[in-house]
């Protein structure tokens, strides 16, 4: 009975700080780095992993580099192999807060926020400071953000032979369901 008693109090201590924290697994992040005239530098990475303190408002993003997919796969090996060095740093993070952030404000007309925080690519971490939208629908927090990253901040260099095709300069867009 006592041993019951400890198991029913640890599930519920569970369930209490689980409501602390929405996640979602499957998240989107969107790369563009074309350039006019040449052909498109984009992928997608739907399986980025994304947790947010629903108290704090902070927020912890990873996502593998290996699992952006691009439309030819020749874009996708120089991608890995040579620009983000994937197998070298398998992992982009994003760690920050939205400030101002409370859940009891957001439903489901967009309402926009400032996001400060870290972002780490390529062994190397720069200050992000842009502006997130968050909208609450089906009992999950849709959360977008659209931001640019410049490549020589992330010592993250092209060779010069392609260099005119390939953007310095790179759009992100990510897309998250938490819950």
């Amino acid at each position: 009975m006592k041993l019951l008693l400890i198991f029913c109090i640890q599930l519920l201590s569970l369930f209490i700080f689980a409501q602390d924290k929405m996640v979602e697994k499957s998240g989107k992040i969107i790369f563009e780095a074309s350039v006019p005239s040449f052909e498109e530098i984009t992928a997608l990475n739907d399986s980025v992993s994304c947790s947010l303190g629903t108290k704090t408002g902070e927020i912890d993003c990873i996502a593998i580099v290996k699992k952006f997919q691009f439309k030819l796969s020749l874009m996708e090996e120089h991608f890995n192999k040579n620009y983000l060095q994937s197998n070298i740093y398998p992992t982009a993070r994003f760690k920050g807060i939205i400030n101002g952030f409370n859940s009891n404000i957001i439903g489901d007309t967009p309402k926009k926020f400032t996001l400060i925080g870290k972002l780490k690519i390529h062994g190397k971490s720069k200050k992000i400071n842009t502006i997130v939208t968050l909208i609450k629908r089906n009992n999950q927090l849709l959360l977008f953000s659209d931001f640019d990253i410049n490549l020589d901040d992330y010592n993250i260099s092209i060779p010069s032979i392609v260099s005119y095709k390939v953007a310095k300069t790179i759009h992100l867009k990510s897309e998250f369901s938490l819950k």
